[in-house]
């Protein structure tokens, strides 16, 4: 089963696919990671059982999506043995080495302690286990370090030599493992994770307050879901703009296929918002454009020259298609996001974030967004790297294993039927969780207790002052 295309496309396919699948839940996981630690924290500050609602209530959806990631992340990484078996040889010595020191330093970490951290409060203490929950937090940090790191190395390979068979050896590790791209790649990456918890947090917490506006943990979840969008929305911006910069330094061809240039500007690049790219007339066809805007944003310079893709031999260019498009998702949705942390502070500000029924529809519709815009940013980035595995030194097609194409093509369907089933039931699980409303034990006796006994049906005022709500919920 070949559908008509090689091996190579088949391949790339395939892992484009299982690490679609597996990123969407490490990005959820190290935000609500860091997440539960700070609700612990808080319910260890203040004693507010309302945070320890929460906490019990998002460390159910953690363990899930923990799982998940922990599963898709093994079978994917098995490719590199299968498919890419030619890559492993040559790079092997430098990537093996950083993907070992991830499961050292940050998989048996977060193993160590997360059994602590879901199941161990009553019997090692509130201080242990906070330890529990931080190091599991931690742990998911140093594992999207060290992850970046080695995606890092093949985007700006640095600190090694190749032998005369080709193969990469390591000399400098510090420059390997900080190489050019890697701080403004893992701190792009993190932010990321983290704004796509604060908008499915949100989202959750805009659903139950759009079906009880007193409900506390819902309007806490909400608050602090917005302060976080707020708050880090426009430094992510400000830190893609940064990795934007050292893309063009380093992957100048990558940046001529994200902003659709087949042609040099030497006195000014336009901003190409929309366009239909026509690699086959090396042309943007349909375009809508604004002058020199893409060198005032990219080198600060409205007449600052720009390379086009004409300026790169024919086979040393990327496809345009996928990051040009695929880019544009990934800004649009970061702007979303600023507009909704406005829109929240504004709401704030009036008193109104937990009664502003717009915001709250808007919130929800923004749920996926964080995970649509890292997927959108990793096609980016790594379709952008083509035609090459590791940038500059070794091409995609040296690094396929010796396979055919029914073989690669039967493997993805067995990928695609499998994945579906078991993960979309797993995600049909957490969307069951969100479902859930996170009420306390003494609410639940509030609906049911003494009020309703006595015939008694408290108003919406009544409600709020019965289940201590109000404005004072903000965090």
């Amino acid at each position: 089963m070949d559908f008509g295309q090689t091996a190579e496309l088949l391949a790339r396919i395939q892992f484009a696919f299982t690490v679609s699948f597996h990123f969407i839940f490490p990005a959820f996981s190290i935000g609500t990671a860091s997440y539960l630690a700070v609700l612990n924290a808080l319910w260890l500050w203040k004693r507010d059982p309302a945070y320890l609602k929460l906490f019990e209530y998002w460390k159910t959806i953690f363990a899930v999506t923990f799982g998940m990631g922990v599963v898709s992340g093994i079978v994917m990484s098995y490719q590199f043995g299968t498919n890419w078996a030619v890559f492993s040889d040559k790079a092997g010595a430098v990537v093996g080495p950083l993907m070992g020191y991830e499961v050292l330093t940050a998989f048996f970490l977060e193993a160590g302690f997360l059994g602590i951290a879901l199941f161990g409060r009553k019997r090692v203490g509130d201080g242990l286990h906070m330890v529990a929950v931080a190091m599991v937090a931690i742990g998911t940090l140093i594992s999207a370090t060290w992850i970046t790191s080695a995606n890092s190395w093949m985007q700006t390979p640095a600190g090694f030599s190749i032998n005369d068979d080709g193969i990469f050896i390591p000399e400098d590790w510090w420059a390997i493992i900080f190489n050019p791209s890697f701080p403004y790649r893992v701190t792009h990456t993190v932010l990321a994770a983290f704004l796509t918890t604060a908008f499915a947090v949100g989202a959750v917490g805009a659903w139950h307050l759009l079906k009880d506006r007193s409900n506390r943990q819902a309007r806490i979840m909400f608050s602090m879901a917005m302060w976080m969008a707020a708050i880090v929305t426009p430094i992510q911006i400000f830190v893609g703009d940064q990795h934007g910069l050292n893309t063009l330094e380093h992957q100048p061809a990558k940046i001529a296929a994200m902003e659709g240039h087949f042609e040099s500007h030497p006195d000014g690049a336009p901003l190409i918002l929309f366009g239909i790219p026509n690699e086959a007339a090396e042309r943007m066809d349909y375009a809508l454009e604004i002058p020199k805007l893409s060198s005032l944003i990219l080198k600060h310079d409205l007449n600052a020259p720009l390379q086009g893709l004409k300026d790169f031999p024919p086979d040393a260019r990327p496809p345009v298609l996928i990051p040009f498009f695929a880019f544009r998702v990934m800004v649009g949705l970061g702007f979303l996001m600023l507009g909704i942390g406005l829109w929240s502070l504004w709401a704030r500000w009036r008193k109104s974030l937990y009664t502003n029924g717009w915001l709250h529809r808007a919130a929800l519709a923004m749920g996926p967004s964080g995970f649509v815009a890292v997927l959108a940013g990793w096609y980016t980035t790594e379709v952008g790297r083509q035609p090459y595995t590791v940038y500059g030194f070794l091409r995609t097609s040296e690094s396929l294993s010796p396979v055919d194409a029914p073989a690669v093509g039967t493997s993805l369907v067995a990928f695609v039927v499998v994945y579906f089933l078991v993960f979309g039931a797993g995600v049909f699980y957490l969307f069951r969780l969100f479902r859930r409303p996170p009420i306390l034990d003494e609410d639940h006796e509030l609906d049911r207790g003494p009020h309703r006994a006595a015939g008694i049906n408290p108003g919406p005022a009544q409600e709020d002052t019965i289940r201590a709500g109000g404005e004072t919920d903000a965090v």
